[in-house]
């Protein structure tokens, strides 16, 4: 039985203030965390128990996910006491595996249509050390590239430049033979990409890249958070996580699990539950649990849990915290 890690104790700062009041992981795409959605790929793919490396915020995740068994799934929790950097995150929540010989491992700020059981089929066909999913971009300087050979064999793992040698980057999905996490030391900062991977390469370890041309997004900063939520709901990208629930109104304009909602909703808009939205205009925004708001506009904007919004206000490219407070942050990512 395959088990995974999803890596999810970032303290997320390029995406403060929204994570002021819960880790990345944490916030939602299309109503539903961004963990939900990961925990359902690795279930398609036939994983049963995966350990979430929790750090900042580490106490929210077992209120909503518990043991798994909503999820058809066996879940731990390992807490990092201080930041141990990927490497020693993964090593750290290895201590909850069980020792099986191969090892998915998820970072917690990506959302991906990628296909994992054939990265893991890729990876057991080559019997690699380590097989990385990659996507291919258009222009990586932003992302640092990772070059592969005709057979698929990663040559470097290279930092951003401004000529990469390839458009392949990591895309976040790793599968690891267990004795490469095991080589790993414990309770000391690592990094997988800095120092794990180029090691293997410059040791002649068997590391793969799986190429893979579907939907990807790195969900880092508040607009792209927006544009993954968007992206959801209006079906541009899916998710089998959204299928578990029963949707008061689904389509691609707007997706609401409340049912006390009148106005005009569109471009992709995500409503939580227990939300009274009474003749509102909203446009391609997240809105959380509990929000209340009469005659308001909302364009491009995230609300946070139980915010209560001054009736016709006009709410865009802004965050508005639990308690009403905004902060115009999206203009500038």
């Amino acid at each position: 039985m395959t088990e995974a890690i999803l890596l999810v104790g970032g303290y997320g700062t390029r995406l403060r203030p929204l994570t002021n009041h819960r880790p990345k992981p944490m916030l939602p795409l299309a109503t539903l965390p961004v963990t939900e959605h990961q925990l359902a790929i690795a279930a398609n793919a036939g994983i049963k128990r995966i350990v979430l490396a929790t750090a900042y915020l580490s106490d929210v995740f077992t209120p909503y996910f518990g043991d798994g068994s909503k999820w058809g799934l066996e879940i731990k929790y390992a807490v990092e006491k201080e930041p141990l950097g990927t490497g020693g995150a993964i090593r750290n929540a290895a201590e909850l595996l069980t020792g099986d010989p191969e090892v998915v491992v998820f970072n917690g700020d990506v959302i991906s249509s990628h296909n994992l059981a054939e990265q893991l089929e890729f990876h057991r066909i080559r019997n690699a050390d380590v097989t990385l999913h990659l996507t291919t971009v258009d222009d990586a300087r932003s992302y640092g590239s990772v070059p592969t050979d005709t057979e698929g064999r990663v040559k470097a793992f290279l930092e951003k430049m401004d000529n990469p040698p390839s458009n392949n980057i990591n895309a976040g999905c790793y599968i690891f033979k267990n004795s490469i996490i095991e080589n790993i030391p414990k309770n000391q900062v690592v990094s997988v990409e800095r120092e794990i991977f180029p090691e293997l390469i410059s040791n002649g370890g068997q590391l793969f890249g799986y190429v893979d041309g579907s939907y990807w997004l790195d969900i880092g900063t508040p607009r792209a958070l927006l544009q993954g939520s968007r992206d959801l709901v209006q079906g541009i990208t899916n998710s089998a996580a959204l299928d578990r629930y029963k949707f008061v109104h689904r389509d691609q304009n707007y997706l609401s699990l409340s049912e006390s909602i009148s106005g005009d909703i569109s471009d992709g808009s995500a409503i939580g539950g227990f939300c009274r939205l009474i003749n509102c205009t909203i446009e391609g925004s997240i809105i959380s649990d509990g929000v209340e708001a009469e005659n308001c506009t909302i364009r491009n904007s995230f609300i946070e849990i139980g915010a209560k919004l001054q009736p016709n206000s006009t709410i865009e490219n802004a965050f508005v915290d639990p308690d009403g407070e905004i902060s115009n942050i999206f203009t500038a990512n």
